[in-house]
């Protein structure tokens, strides 16, 4: 990590530590017979564990790094007196957690905004309180696996680059019929070795970690994705929206290997 700037650094390490702690938190709920269940405006559901564990991490920054800004799934925006800026998402995979599938995962991304005014995300934790994993990046310093009580070992994207080799993830279909992209999904499902529903972050991170080499979700919000940007820039590969943008602000998210990523993009302009 030697090669992360020391705010980046100092970060990371708090957020891996929050992370850990919103587990400890969540996990008291998982599998509980007794979860309440909340539709929100939207129709997505919320529960005790989402909003409790990014009451959790708001409260532990408010410690460490009290000039930050934070924007969380759950709650309103608390604005910064620096440049940095936190985004949380509690439990990335809501649906995933009250059906009792541990592919949820609780994401913190930084992002940093430059003099220029850009916004970067720098840092990202992607943690699986379900599976006791967490992957994570800082910029200029690696990316990271850690399984269970194993030391951290380097997570790195593969280097397949014939779609026919390859394994494609996405989170729902119906999001692909909803926005008449049903033509595309079809001619991945049919050009890949393997295609799954292992959906949410943990598609993702399976791609981070050379599991598989493509994740879309056509339809994303800013807290689903600031975490993973970094993570897999810092993999080697990338994560851009629909138009191939490097960005946490397009409404979509695709993560995907280098030796693949024109062609994922050409599919879907294509069709």
């Amino acid at each position: 990590m030697s090669g992360a700037k020391a705010e980046y650094q100092s970060r990371l390490e708090f957020a891996l530590r929050a992370a850990e702690a919103a587990q400890e938190l969540i996990l008291k709920y998982y599998q509980n017979q007794d979860l309440n269940v909340i539709s929100k405006h939207d129709n997505t559901p919320v529960t005790e564990a989402d909003r409790g564990a990014e009451l959790l991490i708001r409260e532990l920054l408010a410690e460490s790094f009290p000039e930050d800004g934070i924007l969380g799934e759950e709650f309103p925006e608390t604005p910064g007196k620096n440049n940095f800026r936190w985004i949380l998402d509690p439990i990335d995979g809501t649906k995933s957690f009250v059906h009792g599938v541990p592919l949820f995962g609780s994401l913190l991304g930084l992002e940093e905004i430059g003099a220029d005014g850009e916004r970067h995300c720098v840092v990202g934790v992607c943690r699986f309180p379900g599976l006791d994993e967490v992957v994570y990046a800082a910029k200029g310093g690696g990316a990271w696996w850690k399984k269970r009580n194993e030391d951290p070992i380097p997570a790195r994207c593969s280097d397949v680059s014939d779609l026919s080799e390859a394994c494609f993830c996405t989170t729902n279909v119906a999001r692909w019929e909803s926005l008449g992209l049903s033509k595309p999904y079809g001619v991945l499902c049919r050009g890949v070795r393997l295609t799954r529903g292992w959906g949410d972050c943990f598609g993702h991170m399976l791609v981070a970690t050379g599991r598989a080499e493509v994740m879309v979700d056509p339809v994303l919000s800013e807290w689903d994705a600031a975490a993973l940007l970094p993570i897999l820039e810092e993999a080697g590969g990338h994560f851009v929206d629909r138009q191939g943008r490097a960005t946490i602000y397009g409404k979509s998210g695709i993560s995907v290997n280098a030796g693949l990523k024109d062609l994922i993009l050409q599919t879907l302009a294509d069709c």
